[in-house]
């Protein structure tokens, strides 16, 4: 159930469009973004791809995790979460105080968008971006899917165009009847 009164959190596969279009929908909305991967190398000072390299992929969930719930508890509109988020139990029971959007995009589109950048991203560094956003895809859309009280395709379409149908979409969810 949608409520006017939870943050939104973006989920989806790298590449979907979910640190463009948090800020755009924040605006649209009338409140503050916050992107998770960006806090987090904020505050360690270090990349994701570093502290993945340094700490493993268990401890940077841990800080993902942290930096979920900092965000919630500050009151944060629209949080732009990290692909892997929905991948941790402790993640996911925060998720559930969010209306949760997933943010679909083809794999294809994915590594198209990503481009050089997928070599800086830990599980996507290697060859064939395509079919590693593919099995990263099969692994967590069933979490996804729980998740989600919204799904929007992100294929084709501007963050600005993203922004202004879920702004749309959540306005009218949250005017229905419960």
């Amino acid at each position: 159930m949608i409520s006017a009164t939870r943050p939104v959190a973006l989920i989806g596969m790298p590449g979907a469009g979910k640190s463009a279009v948090a800020p755009l929908l924040a605006k649209r909305l009338g409140g503050a973004a916050d992107d998770l991967d960006a806090r987090i190398e904020a505050e360690a000072g270090r990349s994701v791809a570093t502290l993945f390299a340094e700490r493993g992929e268990a401890e940077f969930r841990v800080l993902e995790t942290r930096a979920l719930e900092q965000a919630i508890d500050r009151g944060v509109r629209v949080i732009a979460c990290g692909g892997g988020v929905a991948t941790v139990d402790a993640s996911r029971a925060l998720l559930r105080r969010c209306d949760v959007v997933w943010l679909e995009v083809t794999p294809a589109e994915a590594a198209r968008r990503l481009g050089d950048d997928a070599a800086t991203r830990p599980l996507l560094a290697g060859d064939d971006v395509a079919t590693r956003l593919r099995s990263l895809l099969e692994r967590r859309a069933e979490h996804y899917r729980a998740l989600a009280v919204l799904r929007e395709s992100t294929d084709g379409r501007t963050p600005d165009e993203i922004a202004d149908t879920l702004a749309r979409r959540l306005s009218v969810a949250r005017q229905e009847p419960r």
